[in-house]
């Protein structure tokens, strides 16, 4: 018995499985059965390392080191519930639809990206026009379209209709004629609204749809005669430099915000005397105003877009907070609350190039500080935030005018540089 226990003994060493390592139940039952079974543990324990990401090794090297753990991970569950849906994406026919019949169509745009130095992406102005006219829903719905452009190509592709409405925007920005074509702007103030009694023979109304704004179109000769009585009031001010202009086709903006910073609220801090510290807020105060004037083809008519912002803090509420500390219980901190006005326009006008547009805000928030006034300030008297009748005057002051008051601008080809210098009107005052 023991010479059969040695012989079986060498062979399962020379078949590479040594009995020592085999189960002592597997050497009770014999050397063939032990065999067998070392094997197919071998197998189980490697299945189990490929799931958990081992290496995959062969039975008969794992025999030599069984794997001491061998649990399978189960696959975690669902959450119960409703699952979220998620869109079905495909990559289409690859071509794009045109079931409305639309056109790809390139413009070349750098006539007037190239005159315009002064703004990183002059292109967008194009683009902003367009959507004006045509209307933002045109180009995210039905019938597909696309509008895209960069400083040297603008590319759509829309119905024939839609390309001649912009065929017409885009002409209108790179026509020669108007290049140098400006308007000058005048942002004035009357604390009484009764200078409308006799300016009103001389004004002409045009249709305005926001609430409490009123719109008038004058000649050049009357609106000089107006000017000149509103600048003998005593109530009148003017709150934008003289000479200023704005191209044709470009965007400006006059702005007057100033910060004021407000203690908002308090944040706990037990680490630190007192208990707390103030939280600040601000708010910005005065107006902003952006003038984006566009010339029609002949010139004889101006689109322009309007965009005023008055903000005003009439006051500053107090209010007590309770924030009490273990060194004091009953501690208290004061927070403000601003009561404000506020006035926001967003209109687009249309006007005869040749006659002079006035806008009246109404009686709102005053879009600067009042003159000083000697006798009212020594006085502890309360006082009110400053209200006045805001008024915007736009008219058109021609090629040669426009270039002279814009900052920055150049001559037009063939304009002799001399006369250029010579024609400026501020007289080194600013």
């Amino acid at each position: 018995m023991d010479c059969k226990r040695i012989a079986w003994g060498l062979l399962a060493c020379c078949s590479g499985v040594c009995c020592t390592a085999m189960p002592a139940a597997s050497r009770a039952q014999g050397p063939d059965s032990a065999w067998r079974a070392t094997a197919s543990e071998a197998i189980v324990a490697d299945a189990g390392n490929r799931y958990q990401g081992a290496p995959s090794e062969t039975p008969y090297q794992q025999t030599s080191a069984p794997a001491t753990d061998n649990t399978i991970t189960p696959t975690p569950q669902a959450p119960a519930g409703p699952q979220p849906t998620h869109a079905q994406v495909t990559k289409g026919s690859g071509q794009l639809p045109n079931d409305h019949g639309q056109v790809w169509r390139e413009y070349d745009i750098t006539p007037y990206t190239l005159r315009v130095t002064d703004t990183a992406q002059p292109e967008q102005a194009i683009v902003d026009w367009i959507l004006r006219e045509t209307g933002y829903e045109a180009w995210h719905s039905s019938p597909v379209g696309l509008l895209s452009a960069d400083r040297k190509t603008l590319r759509v592709y829309h119905t024939p209709q839609m390309q001649a409405m912009v065929a017409d925007i885009v002409d209108r920005f790179v026509n020669k004629q108007a290049e140098s074509h400006g308007f000058g702007l005048r942002i004035m103030t009357l604390k009484n609204p009764n200078w409308r009694a006799r300016a009103l023979p001389l004004m002409t109304a045009v249709p305005v749809q926001s609430p409490g704004v009123q719109g008038w179109i004058m000649a050049r000769e009357d609106a000089a005669v107006l000017l000149a009585e509103m600048r003998r009031r005593t109530d009148f001010r003017e709150h934008n430099l003289p000479h200023m202009a704005v191209l044709n086709g470009q965007s400006t903006v006059i702005s007057t915000m100033q910060p004021r910073s407000y203690a908002k609220g308090v944040i706990q801090t037990q680490n630190a005397w007192p208990g707390y510290q103030p939280e600040l807020g601000q708010l910005d105060e005065g107006f902003s105003l952006e003038f984006s004037p566009l010339l029609t083809l002949d010139t004889r008519t101006t689109d322009a877009v309007v965009k005023l912002r008055l903000a005003q803090i009439e006051k500053m509420l107090p209010v007590q907070l309770e924030v009490p500390s273990p060194m004091s219980p009953n501690q208290r901190a004061q927070i403000e609350v601003p009561q404000m006005t506020m006035v926001q326009v967003h209109e687009r006008f249309r006007w005869p190039t040749d006659s002079v547009l006035l806008l009246s805000m109404g009686v709102v928030a005053a879009p600067g500080p009042e003159k000083p006034n000697l006798v009212t300030d020594l006085l502890p008297l309360p006082k009110s935030a400053p209200r006045a009748d805001a008024l915007l005057m736009v008219e058109s002051i021609g090629p040669s005018t426009a270039i002279q008051a814009a900052p920055g601008a150049t001559p037009p080809s063939g304009t002799p540089s001399t006369a250029f210098r010579n024609e400026r009107t501020f007289h080194g005052r600013y």
